[in-house]
C-alpha cells in the first residue's frame, strides 16, 4: 500500500512534528507532502523520508517567511501531486485537510485545531498587527473560513485530538470526528532522581500571542520567583521587556536538555488555552505537577488537586494565587506519572490503527458534500 503524509509545513519539531514522526514509525514507508521544508529542522526520523513541497518552497523569503504567503496555502495545498496513493493521511492545523487525492485513494485526515486564528483566536493575532491593517485582515480571515468550511466538508473521514478540538470541529465545520489522543513519549520522560528537583518552574513553548506566556512571565515577576522559557518565536522581544531578574529566557534547547530541566522543575507552567497540550503530558511523565490554564484540552488531561492546578481567570493575579495553592499541595510523582502513562505512544498506535482500517474499508475518498 503506498501511503501519503500531508503536513502543513515542516518548519520545527513541535507537537505536531512529534505526531507526525510517530505516523512515519507506524507507515515507515510513507512519503511526506508540505507546504515548505527548512532541512534539518525535524527529527532524523521525518528528514529520513521523501519530503515534497509546494510551489511556496521557492518563492522570495520561504521557507522562513512563509507566513507572509498565507493567502496563497489553499491553492499550494491543491496543487500537490497525490496521484498513485492508496491512503493519504492528512495531520492538519492549517490547510493540510484539503489536499485531496483523486480517486480511489482513502482520504483521511488527523485534525490539530480548525485553522486556529481565522476560528478561535482573531483576536490574539489581530491585536498584533497595525490597527489601520486590521479591516482588511478581518475580510481576509473571513474568506479564509468560507474556504475552511468548504474544504473540511469535501475531507475524508476526520480524527481529532481532543474532544475540545471535536466540539470546535462541529461548530466550525458541522462535522463529527473521532478522539484519538496524540502520543506522549512517556518512556523518554522520567523523573529525577532524589533531590535533584530545583527550585524553578518552567514553561516549554512557542513563544506566539495565543501561548499567553505574558502571563507567566509577569506572574513571576511579581512574585519574585524563578521560571525558565525554553523556546522561541516571535514574542520574544515583547516578554523579555516585561521580564524580571528571576525570569530566564534560554531560547532552543536540544530534547535531553528539555528532558532533564522538566524532569528537575519544580512544577509546570502552561497559561495558554490548548487544543491538546503534549508538553504538560511530559511533564506529568517526569512526575511533576501542572499549574495550567483550566480552559481548553487540558481538563482532559489534568487532574485538578491530583496532577496539578487550575487557574481559571486569564490573569498574571489569577496564576499567582494557584502557585500560593501549589505551595500549599503535596504532590505524589508516582500517582502524577501512573496518569500520564495513560496518554503513551501505544495506546496511540492502536487508535490510530484501527481509525486507518476503518477508512479503508469504508472504500472512499470522502463524504458527500
Amino acid at each position: 500500500m503506498r501511503v501519503a503524509l500531508v503536513h502543513d509545513w515542516l518548519t520545527g519539531m513541535r507537537g505536531g512534528e512529534r505526531v507526525l514522526e510517530a505516523l512515519v514509525t507506524l507507515f515507515p514507508a510513507a512519503d511526506i507532502h508540505t507546504l515548505v521544508h527548512v532541512p534539518g529542522s525535524v527529527s532524523p526520523t521525518i528528514e529520513e523520508r521523501p519530503i515534497r513541497t509546494s510551489f511556496i518552497q521557492r518563492l522570495p523569503g520561504a521557507p522562513r517567511a512563509f507566513r507572509r504567503y498565507l493567502p496563497l496555502f489553499p491553492l499550494a495545498v491543491s496543487r500537490l501531486d497525490l496521484r498513485g496513493y492508496d491512503l493519504v493521511l492528512a495531520t492538519s492545523h492549517c490547510v493540510a485537510m484539503a489536499a485531496h487525492p483523486p480517486t480511489p485513494a482513502t482520504h483521511l485526515v488527523y485534525c490539530f485545531t480548525p485553522m486556529r486564528y481565522a476560528w478561535a483566536f482573531e483576536g490574539e493575532y489581530l491585536g498584533r498587527v497595525p490597527r489601520l491593517a486590521r479591516g482588511a485582515g478581518r475580510l481576509a480571515l473571513a474568506a479564509l473560513r468560507r474556504w475552511d468550511r468548504r474544504a473540511a466538508r469535501r475531507a475524508g473521514p476526520l480524527a481529532c485530538i481532543s474532544r475540545h478540538v471535536q466540539a470546535r470541529i462541529r461548530r466550525a465545520w458541522g462535522r463529527e470526528a473521532r478522539v484519538i489522543y496524540p502520543p506522549v513519549r512517556t518512556d523518554f520522560f522520567q523523573p529525577a532522581g532524589p533531590g535533584e528537583v530545583g527550585t524553578a518552574f518552567l514553561c516549554v513553548s512557542a513563544l506566539t500571542p495565543y501561548k499567553r506566556l505574558d502571563i507567566a512571565v509577569d506572574a513571576f515577576t511579581r512574585l519574585g520567583w524563578p521560571l525558565d522559557v525554553i523556546g522561541t518565536g516571535p514574542e520574544l522581544p515583547r516578554l523579555r521587556g516585561r521580564a524580571g531578574p528571576t525570569v530566564r529566557f534560554l531560547g532552543w534547547q536540544p530534547d535531553g536538555a528539555v528532558r532533564a530541566a522538566i524532569a528537575r522543575c519544580r512544577g509546570f507552567v502552561f497559561p495558554g488555552e490548548e487544543e491538546f497540550g503534549i508538553a504538560p503530558l511530559e511533564a506529568m511523565a517526569a512526575g511533576r505537577p501542572v499549574v495550567a490554564y483550566g480552559r481548553g484540552a487540558l481538563t482532559e488531561t489534568v487532574l485538578d488537586g491530583v496532577t496539578g492546578l487550575f487557574f481559571h481567570e486569564p490573569s498574571a493575579d489569577a496564576l499567582r494565587e494557584a502557585l500560593r495553592h501549589f505551595e500549599e499541595t503535596e504532590w505524589s510523582p508516582e500517582k502524577i506519572r501512573a496518569h500520564a502513562l495513560r496518554f503513551g505512544e501505544p495506546a496511540f498506535r492502536a487508535e490510530m490503527e484501527a481509525f486507518v482500517a476503518a477508512g479503508l474499508a469504508a472504500g472512499r475518498t470522502r463524504p458527500a458534500c
